[in-house]
């Protein structure tokens, strides 16, 4: 019998744009194959989607808060459906990015100094700019706690830095982390196994939305990554702890700046994405795991207690 999937993309975060790119990347390889695939947003009637289209696996091509936060895992647990990627505890736990700190640190990875602010309990004037710059040293980085993308990511320097932290004021609380300069290095785990890593070279300040998804970007992609073989082995095994201490599954992709011979983890995204420009993808056809090969290994990975 031909293997039922439903993939879910779009949803309502602000990587709505992405997110469909990939569930429309995935769907085109699938139907390929001879699937019977069905591709649909989150809505108030996805429940009654999932039950009468009746998957053998959901893709989870969500990007995002209520997707890749555990919302969206805990309403496939309850439905009782194999789907892909992390569970519910795994894919809140990632998201958070204060919360994966305390987990890394707590487990011996390197990972930039930071603190959480909290718009309502903190003034946003001159004050703040000394404490900062005591506290880090600009330039420093601003960003959600829970985005995903580099979406709303400022490097600041002492000038900007009030200017910048004002744009993020719809959020309760922000992330102020130092800026590690250094190699921008990412790293694709597939299970219990590295898949590989790549280099980014972005021509824009930093590898922010633009120099991530936009071909113009021209953002540089180098692989193989020319690291001694110790360090890209070091690599490999940090990001597959990170990948094992956060209880992750499936696919995952650690992101790393490496600086003065030292990595430092930025974060471990649990639904990276799948679109031609996507690193997962690109890294693992470098390794001989073409675009099919990757998807069907996510989809037999799938279970319903993730």
């Amino acid at each position: 019998m031909k293997k039922k999937i439903l993939i879910i993309g779009g949803g309502i975060s602000k990587e709505r744009l992405i997110s469909l790119e990939t569930a429309k990347e995935v769907y085109k390889e699938l139907k390929k194959k001879n699937y019977i695939v069905s591709l649909c947003e989150p809505d108030n009637n996805l429940i009654n989607k999932i039950k009468l289209f009746r998957p053998n696996v959901v893709f989870n091509a969500l990007h995002g808060q209520f997707g890749e936060d555990g919302y969206m895992q805990a309403v496939l647990e309850s439905l009782n459906v194999k789907y892909t990627h992390s569970g519910v505890i795994a894919s809140s736990i990632a998201m958070d990015k204060i919360l994966s700190k305390e987990i890394y640190i707590k487990n011996k990875i390197l990972t930039p100094k930071y603190l959480k602010f909290k718009f309502s309990k903190n003034l946003i004037n001159k004050e703040l700019t000394i404490k900062i710059d005591k506290k880090f040293k600009f330039p420093v980085v601003i960003k959600p706690i829970n985005e995903g993308s580099s979406v709303n990511v400022f490097i600041c320097n002492r000038k900007n830095f009030i200017k910048n932290l004002k744009k993020l004021s719809s959020y309760k609380e922000v992330l102020i982390e130092k800026f590690i300069p250094g190699r921008e290095v990412q790293v694709a785990i597939l299970g219990k196994k590295s898949l590989g890593a790549i280099e980014l070279v972005p021509k824009r300040k930093f590898y922010d939305y633009e120099a991530k998804y936009n071909v113009n970007a021209k953002t540089k992609h180098i692989i193989p990554v020319n690291l001694k073989k110790k360090n890209l082995e070091r690599i490999l095994q940090i990001a597959q702890k990170a990948h094992n201490i956060i209880g992750c599954r499936g696919v995952t992709r650690s992101d790393f700046k490496f600086y003065k011979n030292k990595f430092f983890l930025l974060e471990t995204n649990t639904q990276p994405g799948m679109t031609k420009l996507s690193l997962v993808p690109e890294i693992a056809a470098y390794n001989g795991m073409n675009f099919i090969d990757l998807i069907e290994w996510i989809l037999k990975d799938a279970s319903r207690n993730r």
